[in-house]
């Protein structure tokens, strides 16, 4: 198992609302030229969570911090009109988010909680993880 020292969590950056699937970013990644969907695990609008790249592989969800982390996505993050980003993030997908970070700790010791903007000048996840999750922190 490769060395993990942080969660990083990310936005799939689509409509309110819109259902995706793994699969659909997982097309949508190889057409960038990736192996695979960069993300390890990807929460759906009814709160089910669902395994994208094995979590023993490097993501490829945060440029420069990629390595040590594991990357979960959130269906959702912008506005219905598809520009605008928006915390989306459901009851459903927050309990469920919770609960898979509680269980990666669990398994992995104290891994570090990140938005990815808190790497990159983007909205996603489309909230301040220390201000929603400072619980968690």
């Amino acid at each position: 198992m490769r060395p993990l020292d942080k969660i990083i969590l990310h936005c799939s950056a689509t409509r309110e609302g819109q259902h995706i699937t793994v699969d659909t970013i997982r097309q949508w990644h190889l057409k960038r030229g990736w192996r695979d969907i960069g993300y390890h695990y990807v929460i759906y609008i009814d709160g089910s969570v669902h395994t994208g790249r094995p979590i023993e592989q490097v993501g490829a969800h945060t440029s420069g911090q990629n390595t040590g982390s594991i990357g979960i996505c959130y269906i959702g993050g912008v506005e219905k009109d598809g520009k605008t980003p928006k915390d989306t993030l459901n009851e459903l997908q927050e309990t469920a988010m919770v609960n898979l970070i509680k269980a990666l700790r669990e398994e992995h010791g104290a891994l570090s909680l990140h938005g990815h903007n808190e790497y990159a000048a983007k909205a996603c996840p489309s909230f301040k993880v220390y201000e929603k999750f400072n619980w968690l922190l």
